[in-house]
């Protein structure tokens, strides 16, 4: 496993947690970062599987 695909499923991780934590505090702001950084997440996951 590479480690940009590993970094990708670490950050789709974090993503979830903050998109969680957002959506529970109504923290509309931290919901967008959690959504972002997971599909930054999934953007990693797809490159590191081409290498």
């Amino acid at each position: 496993m590479s480690t940009i695909k590993k970094q990708g499923d670490a950050n789709v991780a974090k993503g979830k947690l903050k998109e969680a934590e957002g959506k529970v505090t109504d923290d509309k702001l931290r919901e967008a970062q959690g959504k972002a950084q997971k599909e930054f997440g999934k953007a990693q996951k797809e490159i590191g599987k081409e290498k």
